[in-house]
C-alpha cells in the first residue's frame, strides 16, 4: 500500500513538472508569434533658387548691367548739349531679361534724380516704342511716363513687363524705352542739368 501511493504522488510530480514545461513552451511560442514586421520608406528633396537678372543697353547691341553709381550713359539725339527752350531731345534704352531668368518680371520706373543749374527748366517722359528707329523726339507708344514731368520725378510712372526666355539660351523679348526731354522756356544760357532714373524689376511667380 505504502508503495502504492508512493507511485501516485510520483506520477502527479511528473505530470506536473511536465505541464510547467508545456507551459513554458507555450510562452516562448506566445512572444514568438506576437513578434511584429516593420518596414521604412524615406523620401527627400532637392531644392535649387531660380535665377532673376535685368540688364539694360543704350544701343540695343551691348547689354550689361549698370549698378548705383554706374548708370548707363543715354545717347541723345542732335542738340542735347546745345539745347534751347521749347526743344525735345530723345534716346533709347533697352531692357531685357538674361537667358538664364527663370521667372518673368514686372518692371518700374522706381526713382528720378535731378541735379544741375538746369534742373528746374528740364522736363522728360518715357514711351515704350516698337525698336530702336522708332526713339526720336515726337514718337508715341505706350506711355510710361508723362511728358512733362520734372526731371527728379518718377510720380504716376506705369509698370511695364519683361519675359523670360523662351528656350534658356536667348535673353528674353527686349522692351524699348524712349527717353523725350525737353527744355522749358526759362532754360538760362550756359546752364545745364543731369537726370538719373533708377528701373525696378520685379519677379513674377
Amino acid at each position: 500500500m505504502e508503495t502504492t501511493q508512493t507511485t501516485t504522488r510520483t506520477g502527479w510530480g511528473r505530470r506536473t513538472k511536465a505541464l510547467l514545461a508545456g507551459g513554458l513552451v507555450l510562452g516562448v511560442g506566445a512572444a514568438i508569434t506576437l513578434a511584429a514586421w516593420n518596414d521604412s520608406e524615406f523620401a527627400s528633396g532637392i531644392f535649387n533658387a531660380g535665377s532673376f537678372d535685368m540688364v539694360g543697353s543704350t544701343d540695343g547691341a551691348a547689354f550689361a548691367s549698370h549698378p548705383d553709381g554706374a548708370p548707363a550713359a543715354l545717347v541723345f539725339s542732335t542738340g542735347f548739349d546745345n539745347l534751347s527752350p521749347d526743344t525735345t531731345v530723345a534716346a533709347p534704352f533697352v531692357l531685357h531679361l538674361t537667358p538664364t531668368t527663370t521667372f518673368d518680371a514686372d518692371v518700374l520706373l522706381e526713382s528720378a534724380v535731378g541735379t544741375g543749374t538746369a534742373e528746374a527748366n528740364i522736363t522728360y517722359g518715357i514711351e515704350q516704342v516698337a525698336n530702336l528707329a522708332a526713339c526720336t523726339p515726337t514718337a508715341t507708344g505706350t506711355t510710361i511716363v508723362a511728358a512733362g514731368t520734372a526731371l527728379d520725378s518718377a510720380v504716376g510712372a506705369d509698370e511695364f513687363e519683361l519675359l523670360q526666355s523662351v528656350d534658356g539660351t536667348a535673353p528674353g523679348a527686349d522692351v524699348f524705352l524712349c527717353f523725350q526731354v525737353t527744355a522749358g522756356a526759362g532754360l538760362a544760357q550756359g546752364t545745364g542739368a543731369v537726370g538719373t532714373w533708377e528701373f525696378v524689376a520685379t519677379s513674377k511667380e
